[in-house]
């Protein structure tokens, strides 16, 4: 799984185009000249799936602070797609359910000016008795849908096994 990855044009595009977003984005509130692409297509092993991973960073503009750089990459690219604003309306149209906290943040920003968030996926929440998750994966030109499904269900089985649950018998709401 390693060795097709790595070499996944498609994988590759997605990877690159997310990239592009975030550069974007940062360049909005960034000190010009100081974004960088620090590491690019970097393997990351997980219990159940592999991912490509970039590093893209920049020094904030003396007059933007935390909450314009929150501004400025929330949503992150990796989950919107591209064009970012059309693809954020898109995903409003066709999704029949909100995603809650799959795709949003989780962490903090301190007094002392410290920041540490992630994206929400691969996350339950427990509401009411009930456990829900929500899946996904970056569709472009170039996707297969059996693969794309397939992608999909690797990165629910973790999720699935913490709950003791077989994917076949869990409900897709």
């Amino acid at each position: 799984r390693i060795r097709p990855l790595r070499n996944s044009l498609k994988d590759k595009a997605e990877n690159v185009m997310i990239v592009d977003l975030e550069r974007n984005d940062l360049g909005r509130v960034c000190r010009f000249g100081t974004v960088k692409v620090k590491e690019l297509w970097t393997l990351e092993k997980y219990a159940t799936v592999f991912q490509l991973t970039s590093t893209v960073e920049g020094r904030l503009s003396q007059d933007k602070n935390r909450i314009d750089l929150l501004k400025a990459c929330f949503p992150g690219g990796s989950i919107t797609g591209a064009p970012k604003v059309r693809a954020m309306e898109i995903i409003d149209e066709l999704e029949p359910t909100k995603r809650n906290i799959y795709t949003g943040s989780i962490g903090y920003l301190s007094f002392s000016g410290e920041m540490d968030l992630n994206i929400a996926i691969r996350t339950i929440l427990v509401k009411d008795g009930r456990a829900y998750f929500q899946v996904g994966g970056g569709i472009t030109y170039d996707s297969d849908p059996e693969a794309e499904y397939q992608e999909t269900m690797d990165k629910a089985k973790a999720l699935f096994q913490s709950l003791n649950l077989s994917p076949r018998l869990a409900m897709v709401a």
